[in-house]
């Protein structure tokens, strides 16, 4: 636990350095080869399917199909509380680049939208006691009621100023952010979801990538690493556990996509890349290598026809500008 202007305890060990090389490594290979923002239709399967598995490790009995058919604005056949949970999920989900994760205010806002409707005063920190209880045992007694501001704003503190890298200050938030507890409810899912954030400021992939379901078959070890603390006094394993999933999940999504962009790809990847500038085909070859002239002939007709490009000239001296 964080104590004010200190740091919170946890050691850098040769594994959490050679994870964080690997992670670097497929993080270059996935920017590499545009893997970063993935096609529309896997980035809402593997939003759908981080929602999913976020929610079943607190409880929550929907299937990917029912959240689907929810996104969909389709009836679903399940308990209320669970609809709700989903709904909830969706909508901070849909928000999430409006977040800052430095800053405390709109982790409570995230928790308002959240845990709406589903506990009293969602979106406040809890100044009550509580004890986390699983099963007939009590787990864990989080810090006092009248802690919680206080020891927020050093974690807070620590995640602005810290000089270690994102990847390690990500692990370190989600675990001290669950050691305190700072809610009454929704703080295993509001976690999750904050470390997402973070990682989303250095490296885009994250905001796609279903590290929740992989933190969800591995449960029982999630569970464990978090509640090693009180044995061992500091964050360690739970930092190597969650860099471990982390790598898992960038090998699977190397592992499993096609490579093979399509042309709204393209146009939508180097739309982000080039801005308002002007540019002609030859700039657009040079992002992506592995295409021929007529290829990227046919991409720009195409945007330029789905009116998303103005064109400029005429034949080898077209020049092309997104409209904005």
């Amino acid at each position: 636990m964080i104590l004010s202007d200190m740091k919170p305890p946890y050691t850098i060990t040769d594994k959490i350095l050679a994870l964080v090389a690997t992670i670097s490594e497929k993080i270059g290979e996935i920017n590499a080869t545009h893997l970063y923002r993935p096609a529309t239709e896997l980035r809402k399967k593997n939003r759908i399917k981080t929602i999913q598995s976020s929610l079943e490790i607190e409880g929550n009995t929907l299937s990917e199909e029912q959240i689907t058919a929810l996104l969909e604005n389709k009836r679903v056949i399940a308990p209320q509380k669970d609809i709700l949970e989903v709904q909830n999920a969706i909508k901070v989900y849909e928000q999430l680049n409006q977040f800052n994760p430095f800053n405390l205010k709109d982790l409570e806002k995230a928790h308002a939208i959240l845990m709406y409707e589903l506990i009293d005063s969602p979106g406040k920190l809890r100044v009550t006691n509580v004890g986390i209880v699983k099963g007939s045992k009590v787990e864990h007694i989080a810090p006092s009621g009248s802690l919680i501001n206080f020891l927020m704003k050093d974690l807070f503190d620590y995640l602005k100023k810290d000089q270690d890298l994102i990847l390690i200050k990500s692990c370190v938030f989600h675990y001290e952010f669950e050691f305190i507890h700072p809610f009454l409810d929704g703080n295993g899912r509001m976690g999750r979801l904050w470390q997402t954030l973070i990682l989303m400021q250095q490296y885009p992939v994250f905001e796609y990538l279903p590290v929740e379901s992989l933190v969800k078959q591995k449960q029982g070890e999630y569970y464990k690493k978090l509640s090693e603390f009180d044995k061992k006094g500091n964050s360690t394993p739970f930092i190597e556990f969650m860099l471990e999933i982390i790598l898992e999940s960038l090998n699977g999504l190397l592992q499993s996509q096609s490579i093979t962009l399509h042309t709204a790809d393209r146009i939508r990847l180097f739309k982000e890349k080039i801005g308002k500038n002007k540019f002609t085909r030859k700039d657009y070859m040079q992002q992506f290598k592995n295409i021929s002239a007529p290829t990227a002939s046919r991409d720009l007709k195409w945007a330029t026809e789905e009116d998303l490009l103005t064109k400029f000239g005429a034949l080898r001296l077209s020049e092309y500008q997104f409209k904005t």
